[in-house]
């Protein structure tokens, strides 16, 4: 990225332009096995009347020498992001952010990405990531828990991995679900809405959940043997989208090794004595760099907790500058 050029400001219609499901889940792949550098986040609360709001700093940088890992280059990059939960009654999604990237030799700017967009993008990806190590290969059933703004990068991402020929939509509210899946299959994509969610689940071999649910959504009891159980929503500690159960019942993985103690779900329940520490088996850098065994069998039930991590974020935006 050395040299000098003007500072780019790359809107969502761009980002949707330079990426592909399957690329960046191959880019993400690469950074997990490479050398970017990820400081702890910064995470603060704000308190406001319609629920409290969450303000998060990601940097990351790629290693020295170790840039031909993951991009063309080296970069510098962080993202500044806000959860507002209270957004969607204002018809407003609940994540909105920026990403700023720079040289990663002279620090030069060089380009300030939609940060809410690109966030979609590499959550998703993430998630299709860790599948392509814990779900079956012949995975056909989707369930996508939540029809909020991830909802469609979740089915469109999984579906690049896994050969799912059916994909139920559930919400709580029925009329959202409606919505979404009629306008994905208009689209061409094999969706459709149901308003029974266990019903849903027992039948599934991939379950995604994208929600800001605080009480268990998916029930351990419903898991099929096989399923393999995504957990993207809850992202703090008052938050659940799966119960103990799911967690007991499953090998977990985790994004990386911050999910042990911020987000719902498995942070919660290594917490309040739900499960051990020792009951999650890896991350996604053992996984991609073959230190951790993946799935054990068509048997197994698998779950992956997603918190996010700022390497994925700097191997979306580098994957993006390499895509205009």
């Amino acid at each position: 990225m050395s040299g000098e050029t003007a500072l780019r400001v790359v809107p969502a219609a761009e980002i949707d332009g330079a990426l592909t499901f399957p690329a960046l889940v191959d880019a993400l792949e690469a950074g997990f096995r490479g050398a970017i550098v990820a400081p702890v986040r910064h995470h603060h609360e704000i308190a406001r009347a319609d629920g409290d709001a969450t303000l998060l700093l990601m940097p990351a940088w790629t290693g020295h020498g170790e840039a031909a890992a993951v991009a063309d280059g080296s970069a510098v990059g962080v993202k500044i992001v806000s959860v507002f939960p209270g957004n969607g009654a204002k018809g407003l999604p609940a994540v909105q952010g920026v990403y700023y990237l720079a040289d990663g030799e002279t620090g030069v700017p060089r380009a300030v990405l939609d940060g809410a967009r690109l966030t979609l993008w590499r959550t998703a990806c993430a998630s299709a990531l860790a599948a392509r190590y814990l779900a079956r290969a012949d995975a056909t059933e989707m369930v996508m828990v939540g029809a909020g703004a991830l909802a469609p990068f979740l089915i469109r991402a999984h579906m690049s991995q896994r050969p799912i020929a059916r994909v139920t939509i559930w919400n709580r509210d029925p009329a959202r679900a409606r919505d979404l899946a009629a306008r994905l299959a208009g689209e061409g994509l094999p969706v459709a809405a149901s308003e029974d969610l266990e019903a849903a689940v027992r039948r599934a071999d991939l379950v995604s959940c994208a929600t800001l649910s605080r009480a268990p959504l998916v029930r351990g009891a419903w898991l099929r043997e096989g399923a393999h159980l995504d957990l993207v929503g809850a992202f703090n500690l008052a938050m659940r989208e799966a119960d103990d159960e799911a967690l007991r019942r499953a090998a977990v993985f985790v994004d990386t090794p911050a999910a042990l103690a911020e987000g719902g779900d498995v942070a919660v329940a290594i917490r309040d004595g739900g499960i051990a520490r020792e009951h999650v088996r890896g991350d996604l850098f053992g996984l991609c760099r073959g230190e951790t065994a993946g799935r054990g069998g068509d048997a197994e039930i698998t779950l992956f907790k997603s918190v996010g991590a700022a390497l994925e974020d700097l191997a979306a935006a580098m994957a993006v500058m390499r895509g205009l």
